[in-house]
């Protein structure tokens, strides 16, 4: 039985809201970390969440800022309060009966993907997956990227020379599975044709590579 629940989500002294969809028979719980200036409503993250869905991967998709701290551009590159509601949601989410016994992992876009990978580090085995989406990994600090111990995927566009060499930057520090994929014919934004299609099913084929215990 597939479950849908409209998340208030406690986070310090705030609380911020979220989407939880979990298929039937879930091999993992997924969630997603917004980059600057996105929501949970986001069209290519809710995309990339329904194929992973129908691949048997519950996802979680929250706004990790309120309206008012978005409207402070800075708020969206603090990468350490990011984190913390980014943790806060997974305690959340480790709580709920539908998703308690479920492996996790991240996906992160743009800023999101550097507090993916400080997250994921910080829960150690605990965080089994991540992946970026036309992220910023290289705003995770040293100490992140090279402990973090999830097998995590970057995905970049092939015309996005200036992100790619971003992700080149952060790849080359992650110690753990790894790997580096560039979409060809892709800008930042994914807009080509077929370009986020092939974005999902990248991301969709290591969550279930990798959520599943070994």
């Amino acid at each position: 039985m597939s479950t849908s629940i409209l998340a208030h989500i406690p986070a310090g002294h705030v609380t911020i809201e979220g989407m939880l969809e979990v298929p039937a028979r879930a091999v993992g719980l997924v969630l997603f970390a917004h980059g600057s200036g996105s929501s949970r409503h986001s069209p290519r993250n809710n995309h990339v969440a329904g194929v992973l869905r129908q691949a048997g991967v519950g996802t979680l998709l929250m706004d990790l800022l309120t309206p008012e701290e978005d409207r402070d551009y800075d708020r969206r590159f603090d990468i350490a309060l990011l984190t913390q509601r980014l943790l806060d949601a997974t305690r959340w989410a480790v709580s709920q009966p539908a998703t308690r016994e479920l492996p996790l992992g991240f996906f992160g876009a743009s800023t999101g993907a550097a507090a993916a990978i400080e997250a994921a580090a910080m829960l150690g085995a605990d965080a089994r997956a991540v992946v970026s989406r036309g992220g910023r990994p290289d705003l995770a600090s040293r100490q992140a990227l090279t402990t973090v111990t999830a097998p995590t995927l970057l995905l970049v566009g092939g015309f996005d020379d200036a992100v790619i060499d971003l992700n080149q930057r952060a790849y080359d520090q992650l110690h753990c599975k790894k790997e580096l994929v560039i979409v060809p014919g892709a800008t930042h934004l994914f807009e080509e044709p077929g370009t986020l299609d092939e974005v999902a099913r990248q991301a969709a084929a290591w969550f279930a590579k990798h959520l599943p215990p070994q």
